[in-house]
C-alpha cells in the first residue's frame, strides 16, 4: 500500500507512518511542521519507502504517483495549539480536508478521517457512543477544534454519499505516549513534565472529571485498522478504563517517584466533565481493542521523558528523592 499520512510529523501520525513502514508500506507523509516536527519521523528518513513533504494541507496539494490510502490527521490537536491557532484549526478542518478528499476521490483511494472524542463536547450521555450527537458550545474556547472536526466528519460523510469516497471516519480519545511535547497543555504529558522536573502538578478544578487515556501504540493498531477495512464509521478508538484526574496524578507520582505536591486552579470554561468511550463498535467491526494498560503505558512515556533532553532537572535526587532513579 502506498499512503499518504497528513500530519504525519505529529504526536500520533509519526507513529503511524512508522508502523505502516514496519509492515511494508510506502508513506508520504504531509506536514507543514507547525506543530509536528522533523525530529519525530528522523529515524525514518533514510528508508526509501518514506518521504516527508512540507506542506500546510489548507492549500491545493498533489501527490506524484499512485495513492492507495489518505489518513489525514493534520490538525493543531492540543489546548496550547488550537487556542494559539484558531483560524489554522479551522482551515485545516475545513479546507484541508477537503483538500485531502479530493486527493482521495483522484486516486480511488481509501480515505480515513481522525476525528476526535472532542465532537461529544461535554457529553450529558455517558459512555459515549458513536450514536450520540454530542452536547458542544459552537462559540467558546475550545469551539474551533471541536466544530472543525464535526465538519470534517460532515464533508466527509457527504464525499461518501454523493460522489462514492471509500470514506472512513475514527473518533479518537485521550491518547498519550512517546513524542509527546511537553508543553502541549495535555494532561499526561503536564503532570509527567512537572513531576519530573519537581514542579506542582496542576489539577484544573477538583480533579473528580474523568478521562480515558488510550496508549499511543494501540491506538495506531486501529487506525491501521480501519485503514485496511471499509468500515465508514464513525468508529470510537479509546481506552475505556476510566480515571479521575486527580487518580492519574497520583499514578503519576508513584511511577516517577517525585514528591511534587498538587495544586488546584479554576477549571477553564467547557471542560469535559467526564469522557469514556463505548469501543463496542470498534471491537466488532474492527476486531480492535486497547491492551496496554495505563501503568505500563507511563511507565513507556516517563521513560521517553527521561531520555528527552531538557525534561529533568540538573539535580535528579531532588525530584526521585528517596525513591532513586
Amino acid at each position: 500500500m502506498r499512503a499518504v499520512v497528513t500530519g504525519g510529523a505529529g504526536f500520533v501520525g509519526s507513529h503511524l507512518c512508522e508502523a505502516l513502514v514496519a509492515r511494508g508500506d510506502t508513506v508520504v507523509c504531509v506536514d507543514d511542521l507547525s506543530t509536528g516536527r522533523a525530529a519525530n519521523v528522523a529515524a525514518l528518513a533514510g528508508n526509501k519507502r518514506f518521504r516527508l513533504v512540507e506542506h500546510d494541507v489548507s492549500t491545493p496539494f498533489e501527490v506524484d504517483g499512485r495513492v492507495d490510502a489518505v489518513a489525514h490527521l493534520a490538525s493543531p490537536a492540543s489546548p496550547v495549539d488550537y487556542h494559539a491557532r484558531p483560524l489554522q484549526t479551522l482551515a485545516v478542518g475545513s479546507r484541508g480536508t477537503e483538500h485531502c478528499l479530493q486527493l482521495a476521490l483522484r486516486n480511488d483511494a481509501r480515505f480515513v478521517l481522525a476525528s476526535t472524542s472532542e465532537v461529544y463536547g461535554d457529553p450529558l450521555q455517558h459512555p459515549q457512543t458513536e450514536d450520540y450527537w454530542g452536547n458542544v458550545n459552537p462559540i467558546g474556547p475550545r469551539s474551533v477544534y471541536d466544530e472543525a472536526k464535526r465538519f470534517a466528519e460532515a464533508l466527509s460523510a457527504a464525499y461518501r454519499r454523493t460522489l462514492g469516497v471509500d470514506v472512513g471516519i475514527i473518533r479518537i480519545f485521550n491518547t498519550y505516549g512517546p513524542r509527546m511535547r511537553p508543553t502541549d497543555g495535555r494532561v499526561v504529558s503536564s503532570f509527567v513534565t512537572q513531576a519530573l522536573q519537581g514542579e506542582p502538578l496542576t489539577i484544573y478544578g477538583d480533579g473528580s472529571q474523568t478521562r480515558s487515556f488510550c496508549f499511543v501504540d494501540d491506538l495506531v493498531r486501529g487506525i491501521v485498522a480501519m485503514l485496511d477495512g471499509s468500515e465508514p464509521g464513525p468508529v470510537n478508538l479509546g481506552n475505556p478504563a476510566e480515571r479521575t484526574v486527580s487518580e492519574l496524578a497520583a499514578l503519576v507520582l508513584a511511577l516517577t517517584g517525585s514528591t511534587a505536591p498538587v495544586v488546584h486552579l479554576p477549571l477553564p470554561v467547557d471542560d469535559p466533565t467526564r469522557r469514556r468511550p463505548d469501543i463496542t463498535a470498534a471491537r466488532t467491526r474492527l476486531g480492535w481493542e486497547p491492551v496496554i494498560d495505563i501503568d505500563e503505558g507511563l511507565r513507556r512515556t516517563i521513560a521517553w521523558f527521561e531520555s528527552r533532553e531538557g525534561v529533568l532537572p540538573a539535580d535528579p535526587a531532588r525530584v526521585l528523592g528517596a525513591a532513586g532513579a
